[in-house]
């Protein structure tokens, strides 16, 4: 897999970032890419300047910001093998601006973070910087789950080629592509699922005086439709060469996902955030939102091509 050439894992500081530096390491190394460590520590409040001289601060920020840079550098020291260059950088401010920031300045095509864990709890905890990122970062985001597996087993690409939304069909194409050729290069089984409803489909069976029949008929018409939909998005994808499966099912897309997500046990899954057209930074629906609020798994965001963050660099 040669897609990503300059890759960006975001460090808070506090979680531990062993697995995702493994595979972003992995990831850098099979991808001949540009490895970049940025922690961002939380800027000043502004009332500090009331007490203190703006040298007093400065010289308060520049320490703080020399002490990360050391702690870091000590941590890359212990984890990265040796002849591996890895870049670090650590800046002050609001942790997702300055990472899309960075991304908007030096051209990073994948940003990497690691989800804080939450104990007693199933899902994966996306606190609201990975949340921000995956609504405005313009690159893929790839939340990694703290595990010592060095490979993905099973991977799910959650697509929506909806034969009304010229923008969902390429967004899901993107999304394919990049599955696939993950799953290439983990040996891992991809699935597929798409899924699709009829609507109103309670008020033509009881209320529209239709024969049954004929709701049947609207029923079969609607799945073929978005069969042909999902064909169409995997045409010259070389999907034979992975095993694979496709789910297409027939429901409500959160719980379809989920369920497939869990009981298959996937390790990754693949899906979109994104705006539609013209609304720059706001995540699909509550459809996202809800998947992700009930993944256990790590989880790989895409955006469509074109997308434009709101976030703007400094002048």
């Amino acid at each position: 897999m040669k897609r990503f050439k300059r890759i960006l894992l975001a460090f808070d500081g506090k979680t531990d970032p062993s697995a995702a530096l493994t595979r972003a390491l992995d990831l850098a190394r099979r991808n001949e890419a540009v490895l970049t460590v940025l922690e961002v520590v939380e800027d000043f409040p502004g009332q500090l300047e009331k007490w203190m001289t703006t040298k007093d601060t400065r010289n308060l920020k520049e320490g703080i910001i020399q002490e990360a840079a050391d702690r870091l550098g000590t941590l890359l020291k212990s984890i990265v093998p040796k002849g591996i260059q890895v870049n670090k950088k650590v800046v002050a401010g609001k942790p997702f601006l300055e990472i899309i920031r960075s991304v908007l300045q030096h051209g990073h095509d994948l940003v990497i973070v690691t989800p804080r864990s939450r104990v007693g709890f199933g899902s994966l905890f996306l606190g609201s910087t990975t949340r921000h990122l995956m609504r405005k970062c313009p690159v893929p985001v790839w939340a990694v789950k703290q595990t010592k597996k060095r490979r993905y087993r099973r991977i799910l690409a959650a697509v929506d080629p909806s034969p009304f939304h010229s923008d969902q069909i390429e967004l899901s194409r993107k999304i394919m592509e990049l599955a696939i050729s993950l799953a290439e290069s983990e040996g891992a089984e991809l699935h597929v699922v798409h899924c699709w409803s009829v609507p109103l489909e309670n008020a033509l069976r009881n209320r529209s005086g239709l024969p049954p029949n004929d709701v049947n008929k609207i029923i079969r018409e609607t799945r073929a439709t978005h069969k042909l939909g999902l064909d169409k998005i995997s045409q010259g994808l070389n999907l034979e060469k992975i095993p694979h499966r496709i789910h297409l099912r027939k429901g409500d897309p959160v719980r379809l996902i989920v369920d497939v997500a869990t009981r298959k046990r996937m390790e990754l899954v693949v899906m979109g955030t994104v705006s539609r057209k013209g609304f720059p930074g706001v995540l699909i629906g509550n459809t996202a939102e809800k998947v992700l609020d009930q993944l256990s798994c790590s989880v790989l965001t895409v955006k469509p091509d074109g997308f434009v963050s709101p976030v703007i660099l400094k002048e």
